[in-house]
């Protein structure tokens, strides 16, 4: 692909419905989507007991400088090679996933709005929030299905980890979001507010390229 890439950031709590907002806008928008989970650091040289132990609800979980370098990288319209990670065993397979930019990019997960370099790239932030109840439901369906866990132990690692990183490290990111949605809301009112701010992001930028 020639020219750059119109980027678009999804952020929140685990268990929001970013990942479902991220889908549905990629439908909209023709875009790819770079889920921020590809980027946990492997962990192949811990025991497997200490791996499943870590605490990978902090930022430093994820290798934010090869995230932030490649999401650069979809900026300028190049293609990047997203890692691969195994979820049940925690580490990364070795494989990697082309990933070809569009003229827009997704990029989602609960630390998309943390790192301040990571927002410079962004064109539209977004924030999705959602009770704990509703969080809480989400993710231990979604880890008991997708990722080979038992219903205890992801009770207990949200209890333990997930909400009180969430408190510490993802909700004060709201404030950085340009859009702020709720994850119960009807999926078509919550894209048409993010497609809204784009189109209207990319007139604004248009009209300063032209005064140039």
């Amino acid at each position: 692909m020639s020219g750059k890439s119109y980027l678009i950031g999804i952020a929140g709590p685990s268990g929001a419905g970013k990942s479902f907002l991220a889908e549905h806008l990629a439908q909209a928008l023709v875009a790819p989507v770079l889920p921020l989970d590809h980027y946990y650091r492997d962990l192949s040289h811990l025991p497997c007991d200490v791996r499943a132990q870590s605490n990978f609800d902090e930022p430093e979980a994820l290798e934010h400088e090869l995230l932030i370098s490649q999401v650069q990288e979809l900026g300028q319209g190049a293609a990047v090679a997203v890692p691969i990670y195994d979820f049940i065993q925690h580490t990364r397979t070795g494989e990697t996933r082309l990933l070809l930019p569009g003229r827009y990019v997704i990029i989602e997960g609960i630390f998309t709005l943390y790192w301040l370099e990571l927002r410079r790239l962004l064109g539209t932030s977004v924030y999705v929030e959602a009770s704990e109840g509703l969080c809480r439901e989400r993710r231990l369906e979604r880890d008991v299905r997708e990722r080979g866990r038992s219903p205890e132990s992801v009770l207990e690692q949200i209890r333990s980890s997930v909400f009180p990183m969430m408190y510490r490290y993802v909700e004060p990111t709201r404030s950085h979001a340009e859009v702020v949605l709720s994850g119960s809301a009807e999926i078509h009112e919550s894209v048409s507010r993010v497609l809204e701010h784009v189109l209207r992001n990319r007139r604004q930028r248009q009209k300063t390229t032209a005064v140039k």
